[in-house]
C-alpha cells in the first residue's frame, strides 16, 4: 500500500518544502558537503589563499548534484518498479504519491542545469581540469539512476561513490583553491569517501530482497550477509588507518582521525538482518556521519 498523503500536504507553503525536503534526502548531503570542505582545508593549510566564492559556489555544486542524484533515482525507482510498496526504506516522494513523477524530474533536471551553470564559473577559476571533472560527475549523477543498466543496479555503485564523493570532490577542492594536484588530497578523499560508500552498503544491505526480486545486483547482494558485514567493517574502518599514512607524510596532526575510533567501532554490529529496516535507516545515518566527523577532524589535524 502507498504512504497516505497527508492531509493538504501540497496546499500550503510549508508543507510543499516539508515535502521537497524529505525528497532530497537531507541525511546524505554532509557526503557532498565534507569533501569540499577537507579539500579545501587542505589547500589553505599548504598556504593557499581562501578564495570563498569559489569555495560556496564548490559547495552549492556538490549539493546540487546530490539532490538532482536523489531526485533522478526517486523517480526512476518507482517508475521501474523498483520501489516497491513493501520497501522498509525512508519514504520515496514520488513512490507514496504525494509529487508527480514529472514534477521530480523537473526538479533534479533543473537541480543538474543549475550545477552547470555555477560549473562554468568554476571552470574559468580551475580550466580544463575542472571541466572534465565537472562533466563526468553530472553525467555520473545521470548514469547513477538512468540509462538501461543503473550503476544502482549493479555491484559498482560503492566504487562511484568513493570516486566522485571521496578522490573527485577532494582533489577537485583542492585544485581550485590551490591550483595543483596532490597526493595527500587522494589519501583524504579516500578517508571520506570509504565512510560514503558504507551509507550505500548499508542501504542495499536493508534493501536487498527487494533488490534480487526485482532484478538489482547490488554490491550487497552479491556478497551476502558476511561478506557485506565485512565490507562494511573494512569502510568504517580502515580510513582511520588511513590517517597514519598521512601522517608519514608529515601532517601528523591528522592522527586527529584516531578520535573517530570508538564511534567507527560501536557501527559494526549495527549491521544485522534481524535489527530491521528502523535500525538499518538509523545506522544509515550514523554511518554519514563517522564521515562527516572524519571531515571535520582531518580539516582540522591538517592545520596542526
Amino acid at each position: 500500500m502507498k504512504a497516505d498523503r497527508p492531509s493538504g500536504l501540497m496546499s500550503s507553503p510549508g508543507q510543499s518544502l516539508m515535502v521537497w525536503w524529505t525528497a532530497i534526502r537531507p541525511r546524505t548531503l554532509s557526503i557532498a558537503a565534507t569533501p569540499v570542505v577537507l579539500g579545501s582545508a587542505l589547500a589553505w593549510a599548504d598556504g593557499a589563499p581562501m578564495l570563498l566564492p569559489v569555495l560556496l559556489a564548490t559547495l552549492a555544486c556538490a549539493l546540487l548534484i546530490q539532490v538532482g542524484t536523489n531526485l533522478h533515482n526517486d523517480v526512476a525507482d518507482f517508475e521501474r518498479g523498483t520501489d516497491r510498496p513493501d520497501r522498509v526504506g525512508p519514504l520515496r516522494v514520488t513512490a507514496a504519491g504525494w509529487v508527480r513523477p514529472g514534477s521530480v524530474r523537473t526538479a533534479a533536471r533543473s537541480s543538474f542545469a543549475l550545477a552547470l551553470a555555477l560549473g562554468l564559473y568554476l571552470v574559468l577559476q580551475g580550466g580544463w581540469p575542472i571541466l572534465l571533472t565537472g562533466v563526468a560527475s553530472l553525467v555520473a549523477g545521470w548514469s547513477y539512476s538512468g540509462g538501461e543498466r543503473p550503476i544502482s543496479h549493479t555491484a559498482w555503485g560503492e566504487v562511484f561513490v568513493l570516486v566522485f564523493f571521496g578522490l573527485v570532490a577532494v582533489a577537485g577542492s583542492h585544485w581550485l583553491q590551490h591550483g595543483d594536484a596532490l597526493v595527500d588530497a587522494l589519501l583524504c578523499g579516500t578517508v571520506v569517501g570509504l565512510p560514503a560508500a558504507a551509507v550505500l552498503l548499508v542501504n542495499n544491505f536493508r534493501d536487498v530482497e527487494n533488490d534480487l526480486r526485482s532484478g538489482r545486483r547490488t554490491l550487497a547482494a552479491r556478497l551476502g550477509d558476511l561478506g557485506s558485514r565485512r565490507a562494511y567493517a573494512a569502510m568504517v574502518l580502515f580510513p582511520i588507518a588511513l590517517a597514519g599514512v598521512l601522517a608519514l607524510h608529515g601532517r601528523t596532526g591528522v592522527l586527529l582521525a584516531i578520535l573517530a575510533t570508538p564511534y567507527a567501532w560501536a557501527l559494526l554490529p549495527r549491521l544485522q538482518r534481524s535489527a530491521g529496516g528502523a535500525a538499518l535507516n538509523a545506522l544509515l545515518g550514523a554511518t554519514a556521519r563517522l564521515g562527516l566527523i572524519l571531515g571535520v577532524l582531518l580539516s582540522v589535524g591538517v592545520f596542526l
